[in-house]
């Protein structure tokens, strides 16, 4: 494992105490969610700063590294601008959605506390359905 995700992991269980303090599974989510924007934030100035340019043996590894896939945020942010949420959807469809569509192959548990976040923005609502008592989401 990386020095940075040990370093990560080590950082989350020093707040964990914290931020399970709070009863609110959605305050929970905003205050990992805006530590790791920090974290994330201050670790892409460091590297910006830090960064030594690479030799590549053939154009195909640079190629290959300059296209990256979009995050699962960036992603459902596009399915917001589009009628997808016009129907409701699980996070299992979603997920589905975003290998097909958008060749991104997220995991449900990478979806869920965007798909939550959005739902607290009030970009979607989150509704149980009655087939199979899981929650759906659809544009508010």
């Amino acid at each position: 494992m990386s020095k940075q995700t040990e370093k990560l992991k080590k950082q989350l269980l020093e707040i964990s105490d914290v931020v399970n303090a709070f009863q609110s599974e959605a305050v929970q989510v905003k205050i990992v969610d805006r530590l790791l924007d920090s974290i994330l934030e201050d670790r892409d100035g460091d590297e910006a700063t830090s960064r030594k340019p690479r030799s590549y043996a053939d154009g195909e590894s640079r190629q290959r590294e300059s296209i990256r896939k979009p995050g699962a945020t960036k992603v459902l942010n596009q399915l917001l601008q589009t009628d997808f949420f016009d129907q409701p959807h699980s996070i299992a469809d979603i997920a589905t959605h975003c290998k097909d569509q958008y060749d991104s192959d997220f995991k449900t548990s990478e979806l869920s506390g965007i798909l939550l976040k959005l739902a607290n923005e009030s970009k979607l609502r989150r509704e149980r359905s009655e087939e199979n008592n899981r929650f759906e989401y659809v544009k508010a």
